[in-house]
C-alpha cells in the first residue's frame, strides 16, 4: 500500500492513516509504549485543566460570600478561600506539568516519524533514473526535500498531540455546560466553534494557494543562486555577476510579493477569528450575567464561565493554527509525496539474479536505443567485447559514444536488442551486483566536497588505509598528496575544484583501482586534459584496464592505437571496424578524423615552440651580459 497521498485530494485524516505506521511502528515496542503513556498524560492533563476554573468558581464564592461557596463534599480544610486558591494554581501547574510530560513522551517518536519518511524520500531519489535528474535541478530538489521533512513534523506534531485533546477538551466542557446551565449554553458555544472553524477552514485554504506562489518563488531562487555558484568561474570568465545577481532578484522580488501577502492574510485570518469568538463569548456573558442579576446562577458562576470561555479560547485559536500548520504543511509535502509518487524507470525484474562475471565478455546485439521517440540515438548496433580485450569507440559529436556507457551502467533501457556480460542479459540481473562488477573513469570527474582519502574510498568503502594509499600509488597520484600541508586528509572543494583536471582524474583511476572491477569503461578519460597530462594519465590507465575487458570512449584517437578492435560511429550506426592499421588503409571516416586531429596537435606543437622561443628571447634580452 502506498505511504503517500496528494496533498489535493488528501484530507487530514487521510494523511493521520497514512502517517500512523510510523507513529506506532510495529518493530518498536518502546515507541509504542511512550505514545500509550503521552495519551495517558494527554487526558490527565485535560481532566485537570477543567478542574482549574472549578476551584476559581469555588474561591469566588466564598470571598463574595453570596453563593454556596465550595461543595460541601470538600474539608473545612480545603474549602477556605486561601486553599481554594492555592488549589487552582497548583491544578495550573500540574496540567502544565503533565502536558510537557507528554510532549517529552512523544518527541521521540514524532522524530522517528520524521526520519524514516526522510529516509525514504531519500532513497527513492537514488532509485530514480539518469533521465529524471538530468531533467530536475538539484536546488530545487533538496528545497523541496529540506520542506517537506519539516511538513512531516509539522503535521505528526499536531494532529497527535493538538488536534485529539482538543477534541476532548470540547467534548468535556459541551458535557459540563448542558448539565450545569442548560442546551442554550451549549447551542451558543457550538455555533460559534462552527463559525470560527468554517472561516478558519476557508480563510487558510485561500492561503494556501499564496503560500504555492512563495514556494514556487523559494525554489526558483534557491536553484539560480545554487546554480550560479557552482559556476562561479564561468561567472567570472564573462564578468556577469550583475546578471547573476539581477536574475536572482527578480527570483527574490516574487518572493517578496508572496510573503506579503501571506502575512497581510494571516491579520485578516486573526482578526476575524477574534471577531467570531469576542461574539459568542460576549452571548454567552450576558446570558450569564441575567442569570447573576435573577439569582438562578452566583457570581462564582459568571467567573467559571468566563474562565472556562478564556481556557477554551486557547485550544479553539489553536485549532485555527494547527488547521493552517497541517494545510500548509500538507502544501510543503505535496511536492516531496510528488517525488515519492514518480515511479521508478527502472527497475529490477522480480526474478533478477545477481550477475555473475566469469570471464567478463560483453556483446551488444541489434540495440535500437532513443532517449525521445522522435530522435533515434543507436540504431542496430552490434558489437562484442572479448574478456580481457580492449575496445574502442569513436566518432563525430553526437554519434552516441557516451550513450553506449550509459546503457552498459543500465541508466536506460533498450527499445529492442540485448545487452549481454557473460550471456547475461542485462535486464535480467540486479543493478547493484551489475554496477559493481563495471568500473568507469569519466570525462568530467566530480568529487565529493570531502577529503582525498574519502573521494578514493569511494571506490571501496571498507578499503584500509594501506590500501587506499596502494590505489593512490598505482594511479601516480600518492607523491603529490604527500606534498600537501593534510596529505589524504586535503579537502578537495565543491566538486573538486580545489584540484587541477589532471589531479582529479587521477583521484578517479585510484578510485577505480580500488573497486578492481572485471569490466572497465573509459568515457573520453582524457579528452578534457592537455597533451602532457594526457600522456602522463595514459600509462596508469594502461595500468588499471591490463586483463580486464575495456571499453573505450574516445574523443583522441592517439589513446587508442593499440586497442584490440576500434568501432566509429556515425550517425548511431557502424560506419567502420577494425584495427587502427586497417581503418587508416581504408583511408574512410576513421582515416579522416586522424588526419585533422594530427594537423590540429601538429599546430599546437609549433605554437608552443613559438612561445618557448620568445620566452628566452625575453630571458636572453634581460640577461646582465648583455
Amino acid at each position: 500500500m502506498s505511504t503517500t497521498v496528494s496533498a489535493d485530494r488528501g484530507s487530514t485524516l487521510q494523511t493521520l492513516k497514512n502517517l500512523w505506521p510510523y507513529m506506532w511502528p510495529s518493530d518498536r515496542a518502546d515507541l509504542k509504549w511512550r505514545v500509550a503513556w503521552a495519551t495517558v498524560f494527554l487526558v490527565i492533563a485535560k481532566l485537570v485543566l477543567i478542574a482549574v476554573p472549578y476551584f476559581f468558581k469555588w474561591a469566588t464564592d466564598e470571598l463574595a460570600a453570596d453563593g454556596d461557596g465550595a461543595p460541601g463534599w470538600l474539608p473545612l480544610a480545603v474549602a477556605g478561600p486561601v486553599a481554594l486558591v492555592l488549589g487552582y494554581n497548583i491544578a495550573r501547574i500540574a496540567q502544565q506539568g503533565f502536558n510537557q510530560l507528554r510532549d517529552a513522551l512523544f518527541a521521540r517518536v514524532g522524530q522517528h516519524a520524521v526520519r524514516q519518511l526522510a529516509y525514504k524520500t531519500f532513497v527513492h531519489m537514488h532509485k530514480l533514473s539518469l533521465r529524471y535528474h538530468l531533467e530536475r535541478r538539484t536546488g530545487g530538489l533538496s528545497r523541496i526535500i529540506e520542506r517537506g521533512t519539516k511538513g512531516i513534523e509539522t503535521i505528526v506534531r499536531f494532529t497527535i498531540l493538538n488536534t485529539l485533546p482538543t477534541i476532548l477538551e470540547f467534548a468535556i466542557v459541551a458535557a459540563i455546560f448542558g448539565l450545569a446551565y442548560g442546551v442554550w449554553y451549549v447551542v451558543v458555544i457550538g455555533l460559534t466553534i462552527c463559525a470560527y472553524t468554517w472561516f478558519t477552514v476557508r480563510a487558510s485554504d485561500w492561503r494556501i494557494a499564496i503560500r504555492r506562489d512563495m514556494n514556487d518563488s523559494d525554489n526558483d531562487a534557491n536553484t539560480k543562486a545554487i546554480d550560479s555558484l557552482l559556476n562561479f568561474e564561468t561567472v567570472k570568465y564573462f564578468g556577469n555577476e550583475d546578471m547573476e545577481a539581477a536574475r536572482f532578484d527578480r527570483s527574490m522580488a516574487r518572493y517578496e510579493v508572496a510573503a506579503t501577502r501571506i502575512w497581510t492574510s494571516l491579520g485578516w485570518l486573526n482578526f476575524g477569528q477574534a471577531l467570531i469568538f469576542g461574539i459568542g463569548m460576549a452571548v454567552v456573558m450576558v446570558m450569564s450575567a441575567l442569570a447573576v442579576r435573577e439569582g438562578t446562577q452566583s457570581v462564582g458562576d459568571f467567573v467559571f464561565i468566563n474562565t472556562i470561555l478564556m481556557q477554551l479560547a486557547v485550544p479553539l485559536n489553536f485549532i485555527g493554527f494547527v488547521y493552517r500548520e497541517i494545510r500548509q504543511g500538507l502544501a510543503d509535502l505535496e511536492q516531496m509525496f510528488g517525488l515519492m509518487d514518480v515511479t521508478e524507470e527502472i527497475t529490477d525484474a522480480p526474478d533478477a539474479t545477481p550477475l555473475e562475471v566469469q570471464n567478463g565478455a560483453i556483446r551488444f546485439d541489434d540495440v535500437h536505443f532513443a532517449y525521445d521517440a522522435n530522435r533515434p540515438i543507436l540504431q542496430g548496433i552490434s558489437f562484442e567485447v572479448p574478456a580481457g580485450r580492449t575496445i574502442a569507440i569513436v566518432g563525430p559529436s553526437g554519434a552516441g559514444k557516451s550513450t553506449i556507457s550509459r546503457l552498459l551502467y543500465r541508466f536506460y533501457d533498450i527499445q529492442s536488442g540485448a545487452i549481454t556480460i557473460d550471456g547475461q542479459d542485462i535486464r535480467d540481473v540486479t543493478q547493484r551486483s551489475l554496477r559493481a562488477a563495471v568500473g568507469m573513469v569519466p570525462q568530467d570527474t566530480v568529487l565529493f566536497n570531502d577529503t582525498i582519502a574519502y573521494n578514493i574510498r569511494y571506490g571501496r568503502i571498507a578499503a584500509t588505509e594501506a590500501e587506499v594509499v596502494r590505489a593512490a600509488e598505482l594511479a601516480q597520484i600518492a607523491d603529490f598528496v604527500r606534498g600537501l600541508p593534510d596529505g589524504f586528509d586535503t579537502m578537495v572543494g565543491e566538486r573538486g575544484l580545489k584540484l587541477s583536471g589532471g589531479e582529479k582524474q587521477r583521484v578517479a583511476i585510484a578510485r577505480t583501482i580500488l573497486k578492481s572491477p572485471p569490466i572497465l569503461i573509459l568515457d573520453e578519460a582524457t579528452s578534457a586534459l592537455d597533451t602532457h597530462t594526457e600522456q602522463e594519465i595514459q600509462t596508469s590507465l594502461d595500468m588499471v584496464s591490463k586483463d580486464r575487458t575495456t571499453l573505450i570512449i574516445a574523443h583522441r584517437l592517439s589513446t587508442i592505437v593499440d586497442a584490440d578492435e576500434i568501432i566509429v560511429l556515425r550517425d548511431g550506426r557502424i560506419a567502420e571496424r577494425g584495427t587502427h592499421r586497417d581503418l587508416m588503409s581504408q583511408g574512410g571516416l576513421y582515416a579522416d578524423m586522424w588526419n585533422r586531429q594530427q594537423e590540429a596537435s601538429e599546430a599546437e606543437e609549433r605554437l608552443r615552440r613559438a612561445q618557448e622561443k620568445d620566452e628566452m628571447g625575453v630571458i636572453v634580452r634581460k640577461s646582465p651580459a648583455h
